[in-house]
């Protein structure tokens, strides 16, 4: 069993790789001086080897014991599928900051259709989040009809929405194999889009080693130090942690394309309301809340 710390690091880390999706995807579409751009890659391909390579990562660790075909199993791959199709377009099309942070709403869609839908009990915690959270995505939908990103943006909700039900179903399924259920929902996604992108260009070799690295490193490993960090670490704990990547992620991104990449003051209000609203789901505290 490993430490706290070393749990803490593992998720910490996983964070930081996750952080590196706007980097990726800006180094691939947008002229960043290292000459990835070309041959021009669409969003598609770029989502099809991302999981493709992931799915290579984690389809050797599954044991054949561990296959279970049920119809959660195949609605929680298909909203996976959709989650890479609209976040790699909204990251490619818009703002990598923008993108991430309308991702990261997933847990209040959650929330909503948990308490709407499945008709679990309201909590104020969760209540006021959702009214914080939609602040921010207030804000985000006003600063992108005037700057002309309304279909990015739209695409970026979407992708919040898919996660949220990707999330619902890994927990319908909490007790199947964890690495089963991350290297199906890779391999469908790849099957899906298959037939779309049977007839596009191929990426050049160097574009290759890229997606090669975005798949394994950036989108695989982060998945196995978070299992790693769960074994110690609560979910809540886990949930303030990966905070760090919606922080991260518009960074590095500016840093490989700042003439596309530099934050409006949309982007900054409306994010400041969304972080603030995890922050404040996932603290920890020591006292009940009412």
């Amino acid at each position: 069993m490993i430490s706290l710390t070393s749990a803490r690091w593992c998720v910490l880390l996983a964070a930081f790789l996750w952080s590196t999706s706007g980097a990726f995807t800006k180094v691939l579409r947008e002229n960043t001086g290292w000459g990835l751009n070309e041959p021009t890659i669409d969003p598609l391909t770029i989502a099809f080897w991302r999981v493709v390579f992931a799915a290579c990562v984690f389809l050797p660790t599954v044991r054949p014991s561990e296959w279970r075909f049920r119809p959660a199993l195949w609605l929680t791959g298909l909203a996976f599928a959709l989650m890479n199709v609209l976040f790699i377009s909204a990251m490619a099309l818009g703002s990598s900051a923008n993108t991430i942070l309308l991702q990261y709403t997933a847990p209040m869609w959650v929330y909503m259709i948990c308490v709407g839908i499945l008709r679990e009990s309201a909590e104020r915690r969760g209540t006021v989040t959702l009214l914080i959270g939609l602040t921010g995505i207030g804000i985000l939908l006003v600063g992108g009809w005037t700057g002309g990103q309304l279909p990015a943006l739209a695409l970026a909700a979407g992708s919040g929405f898919t996660y949220a039900l990707v999330m619902i179903g890994l927990r319908v399924q909490r007790g199947a194999s964890s690495r089963w259920l991350t290297a199906f929902n890779h391999l469908l996604a790849a099957v899906i889009l298959l037939p779309i992108v049977w007839r596009h260009p191929l990426p050049s070799w160097p574009q290759f080693a890229v997606l090669f690295v975005y798949g394994t490193v950036q989108m695989s490993l982060p998945y196995l130090l978070l299992a790693v960090g769960l074994r110690r670490l609560s979910p809540q704990e886990v949930g303030t942690l990966t905070l760090f990547e919606p922080v991260l992620n518009p960074f590095w991104a500016y840093l490989a394309s700042p003439a596309t990449e530099t934050p409006t003051a949309w982007t900054l209000a409306g994010g400041a309301c969304i972080v603030g609203a995890l922050i404040y789901r996932y603290w920890p505290l020591n006292s009940r809340t009412p």
